[in-house]
């Protein structure tokens, strides 16, 4: 037989209530009660039971994340920060993959309203009506993190796609590189899709570059959509100097495809990514690229999240700040 909260008790030689208000962290205690207690829990290997504890604070301490691809280096640097706040704050994190299409998101949705978890991190995927419908009525606290939605209970937490990329072609442009092409993310996401091409179209006009349509190719932010547009780049638009990919997994198979076809980078061609991704560092030679730091904005869409789980209060937006990290894939043309 399992532990129970009443054997605690009695070792102890506390109330129920006693025990209950030591594990969920409330007031009403001596050291010394909280001291025995824990001891009793230890002595007895009694391990507490979320659900029960959540019919008397109304929590489960727990959290659900939502991902679009939960094996993505984009996602497990994002999953890290939300895991590392969680975990210090005492909540258990539920990690949901969606699918890239979100064919998966309604049966996610209806799986963590079963777990009746406190709240919800969406990421990447667009908070679509149905979904923020299905979100009121579970009455439960939602932050976004690297997407962003005009639903005013729904704050997030994401870089400005557009100024980062309209920064890293012109990044491009002071180094000499007129003919640039570009790796967009999928044509119709507008987060990470639309935003980020016109940022590169805004940013070519601003120093006087006519577009040329044969530089734009569109992959889904996957390394293998990165090879296939740079093989595209490479017949269409030959002469470029320089490619620039809205992900660093999209960068690295374009860097990848390069040298297949016995070209140098970036002797060659330049090539220059987004996200500062740990792959990033570790491709040869290194990744020039945009950082967007996602282990912090995951510990600051956790710490959102639990603040309004906690408080009952609407987090505001957070844009976080962008950067450029230069490292060998870019070359100043003379």
């Amino acid at each position: 037989m399992n532990p129970t909260i009443k054997d605690v008790a009695q070792k102890a030689n506390v109330s129920i209530a006693t025990v209950s208000r030591v594990l969920n962290n409330l007031t009403g205690y001596s050291d010394k009660t909280k001291q025995k207690v824990n001891q009793a829990i230890k002595e007895l290997g009694y391990q507490p039971n979320a659900i029960a504890r959540g019919l008397i604070n109304k929590r489960t301490q727990t959290i659900g994340v939502m991902f679009p691809n939960v094996s993505s280096a984009f996602s497990s640097d994002l999953l890290h920060g939300i895991d590392e706040f969680a975990h210090d704050s005492n909540y258990s994190v539920v990690v949901c993959n969606t699918d890239n299409d979100g064919k998966r998101t309604m049966k996610y949705l209806q799986l963590l309203r079963e777990k009746q978890v406190d709240g919800i991190i969406f990421s990447s995927e667009v908070l679509n009506k149905e979904y923020y419908e299905v979100l009121e009525s579970m009455k439960i606290p939602v932050v976004l993190v690297s997407s962003k939605t005009d639903f005013a209970k729904v704050p997030y937490v994401k870089v400005d796609d557009y100024q980062a990329v309209y920064d890293a072609i012109q990044y491009l442009i002071t180094k000499g590189h007129r003919k640039i092409a570009m790796i967009s993310g999928t044509k119709s996401d507008p987060i990470a899709g639309t935003p980020r091409v016109q940022g590169y179209r805004k940013a070519l006009e601003a120093s006087g570059i006519a577009f040329d349509s044969s530089r734009l190719v569109y992959g889904d932010f996957s390394f293998e959509s990165g090879g296939r547009a740079m093989e595209a780049i490479l017949r269409k638009a030959g002469e470029a100097t320089a490619v620039f990919a809205a992900s660093d997994e999209m960068a690295i198979g374009a860097l990848s495809a390069a040298l297949k076809h016995g070209l140098n980078v970036p002797e060659d061609i330049s090539i220059m990514g987004y996200d500062d991704l740990k792959l990033a560092q570790m491709v040869t030679p290194p990744l020039t690229t945009v950082r967007q730091p996602l282990y912090e904005m995951g510990k600051i869409a956790s710490e959102k999240l639990i603040r309004m789980i906690e408080t009952g209060d609407i987090a505001a937006n957070k844009i976080i700040a962008h950067s450029i990290v230069e490292r060998q894939t870019v070359r100043t043309l003379t």
